[in-house]
């Protein structure tokens, strides 16, 4: 689709929502969702010119586990976040298709909690730090605006914690459901004078659905939050996850998924055992001890304010990976187990001024942001004799260093009818390798990446309750430390991989139809210069490789409907065309990109009962055919439509507080691929979801 054609398409877009402008005006009062990313200060989020969605408390944590983030995300438009059935690798995470080639983690989508952020500054995040268990609510921005947020390419995502108030309250929650899992959380939570404190502490545990994939996670949080003085507050917060040993089921082939969606795929090298799995025979795991802390300083000055956040932590891995080379591996090869030991750190401070200006507001935030990682690295091969999956040699050893500085600013003007927003960042992202097992190579060396990302946005308030807005930016990402790792097969660094730059439009309508009734639009075009691609992928090991040219364009809806004697609904529909705008190599122009949907739903029909002690609903997540390879040649993932069905009752007994609720995910049994692996070389590209599984829960409250 040609620019101008783009154009013209989103101003259509948004005047198809002007006829609603005569029901619109006689609504008072849009309802005011307050968030704070994007504008970095308590903003409505009706009145900002970006597609920003919240997911509450209550979507968070009320009937579901609160194990993995992607139970509240899926109600999102434009988010497609899987649950890989893989503890091992965490989420797959894409905004907007950025993120989606990512082997492990989340990539291409700032992640942040708290004000700290969950993301390195290489880039490469980890939402299975998030907590759950005590979040408040999580805001989504997708579009232009993450742009301001540095080096990624999809949006951010930013949960926020419950404040503590009030006398003391101890929780105590316990969930089960299908293939063993359980979990319980502990929690306590208060404030006495001016010092409020909240405590929390779980344990997670699955027998896991697909072969070789149990898991056992621990995790722990703790919050104080004090305000010194009228103008001033405090945060501090500290955080623990730790796996242990947790199994990694790797993909699968076609043929494999066919067979049993559950089963690993057989090592057709292995001739002692010929029906062992790779993943048993190499037993592919990994270790995660995670630390983590931070502080908050927020002092006001009048109208003007100052931010000062500062945190660090530690995260130690150690990952035992499958290779079918065995005792073949070249000289080069840097072994089949990974163990790293990463110190982090960053300060972020800002300045806020509001002022008088030519009839109108103005709202200037300028701030510096600095973060740096710093890893003791080394690999070993992944046997000992005949032995397969224990620690052997040593064929790697260094220390890697990345670090960030990103000043940055942010303007808003706003005059009667009309919000103008400007900003800009400059980035600095500087890897440093320094290589100490040269038998293979010295692969020591440096590189630097440096961008400027600028930013515009208009909104008009067409009347209190319809808003049309339009956005533009450049967005930067470089690669991240593990993308540079290797620069082939059995390569050392790929120090010529360069960033990628992306050109983001976008426009949009927000409006209330009636009270308790919102509507978002978006439509949006970004086309990026050297994508980051998956050149090969074999074994746990990924490199990659810089494309040409892609372009995506979509639109995004979402729907909040209060219909009524008590019922609800929502509804979030995406549709995105995500291609190779140029050709390269052997994939052909207008191919897809991998690991991307055309299209993705979700919809939700509930009610609740009038005192709000009982409630359920049924819900419909639908996902598009997804292809596994650049070149679109192999069997995609088929797309799929799944139904999930919910109760939840609760109670107030004197000072105790009680819910239960219960589950059924799946609810035809519907048999489909949840995820894929992109650009595997060995085609095990497939990594399936549950059929039919149940979860049941129940929490108890006390507040003394």
């Amino acid at each position: 689709m040609k620019p101008d054609l783009f154009r013209r398409k989103a101003i259509a877009a948004a005047c198809m929502c002007l006829p609603l402008y005569a029901a619109a005006q006689e609504v008072r009062g849009p309802l005011n969702v307050v968030v704070v990313t994007g504008a970095r200060s308590e903003h409505s989020s009706f009145d900002l010119p970006a597609a920003i969605d919240v997911v509450d408390a209550g979507q968070i944590r009320d009937t579901q586990p609160r194990v993995n983030a992607s139970e509240a995300l899926a109600a999102v438009p434009g988010m497609v976040a899987r649950d890989r059935q893989n503890y091992a690798q965490d989420l797959q995470i894409s905004s907007r298709g950025f993120g989606a080639r990512s082997a492990f983690g989340v990539r291409g989508v700032r992640l942040v909690a708290d004000g700290i952020p969950a993301t390195m500054p290489d880039g490469q995040g980890q939402a299975a730090t998030f907590n759950l268990d005590m979040a408040e609510r999580i805001e989504v921005l997708r579009g232009p605006f993450s742009a301001l947020y540095g080096n990624h390419s999809g949006g951010v995502i930013q949960l926020f914690t419950r404040d503590p108030k009030g006398p003391l309250a101890v929780e105590t929650s316990f969930s089960a459901g299908s293939y063993g899992m359980r979990k319980l959380d502990v929690n306590a939570q208060g404030r006495s004078g001016k010092l409020g404190y909240l405590l929390d502490a779980s344990r997670f545990e699955t027998d896991g659905y697909r072969a070789h994939s149990a898991a056992a996670r621990d995790q722990a949080y703790a919050k104080l939050v004090t305000e010194p003085t009228r103008d001033s507050r405090l945060v501090l917060t500290a955080s623990g996850l730790r796996q242990d040993d947790t199994q990694d089921p790797l993909g699968v082939t076609w043929a494999t998924y066919q067979r049993d969606p559950r089963a690993g795929e057989i090592d057709s090298t292995d001739t002692q055992s010929p029906q062992r799995t790779l993943a048993d025979r190499y037993n592919t795991r990994k270790s995660i001890d995670h630390q983590q802390f931070g502080l908050t300083w927020e002092q006001h000055f009048g109208a003007d304010r100052l931010l000062l956040t500062a945190y660090g932590g530690n995260r130690r891995v150690v990952q035992y990976q499958s290779f079918s080379r065995g005792f073949q591996a070249p000289p080069t090869h840097s072994g089949g187990v990974v163990d790293f030991d990463r110190d982090f750190h960053g300060i972020d401070a800002n300045w806020r001024a509001v002022r008088e200006l030519a009839g109108g507001t103005l709202r200037a935030t300028v701030g510096l942001e600095l973060a740096r990682s710093v890893d003791a690295r080394q690999g070993f091969e992944n046997f000992v004799g005949n032995t397969f999956g224990v620690k052997g040699n040593l064929r790697r050893d260094e220390r890697n260093e990345v670090r960030s500085v990103d000043p940055y600013a942010q303007l808003e003007w706003e005059r009667g009818a009309w919000v103008l927003t400007g900003g800009v960042r400059r980035s600095r992202v500087r890897f440093e390798v320094s290589d100490r097992y040269l038998a293979n190579g010295d692969d020591s060396g440096s590189v630097d990446y440096r961008h400027t990302a600028p930013l515009v946005g208009v909104l008009y308030k067409v009347s209190p309750s319809l808003n049309v807005y339009a956005s533009a930016a450049r967005g930067f990402e470089t690669p991240t430390l593990n993308e540079v790792f290797y620069s082939g097969t059995g390569g050392g660094f790929n120090f010529r991989l360069a960033p990628a730059i992306g050109k983001h439009l976008e426009a949009g309508v927000k409006a209330m139809l009636k009270p308790g009734v919102r509507v978002n639009a978006a439509v949006f075009q970004v086309r990026t210069q050297g994508e980051l691609v998956v050149d090969s992928s074999s074994g746990g090991r990924t490199s990659y490789r810089n494309a040409s040219a892609t372009l995506r364009q979509g639109g995004e809806l979402s729907l909040d409907a209060q219909l009524g004697a008590g019922w609800n609904a929502r509804l979030a529909v995406s549709a995105l065309r995500a291609i190779y705008d140029e050709g390269f190599g052997a994939v052909a122009k207008g191919s897809r990109l991998p690991g991307i949907p055309k299209t993705s739903l979700y919809g939700e029909l509930g009610w609740t009962e009038q005192s709000g002690r009982f409630g359920a609903a049924l819900e419909t997540i639908a996902n598009g055919r997804v292809y596994a390879e650049d070149t679109n040649t192999a069997t995609p993932a088929p797309g799929y439509a799944i139904v999930n069905a919910r109760v939840q009752a609760s109670q107030q007994l004197g000072g105790w507080k009680l819910k239960q609720f219960a589950r059924l995910n799946n609810l035809f049994d519907r048999t489909y691929v949840g995820s894929v692996i992109v650009g595997d070389a060995n085609r095990r590209y497939y990594e399936a979801a549950p059929g039919r599984n149940w979860i049941v829960g129940a929490s108890a409250q006390y507040q003394f």
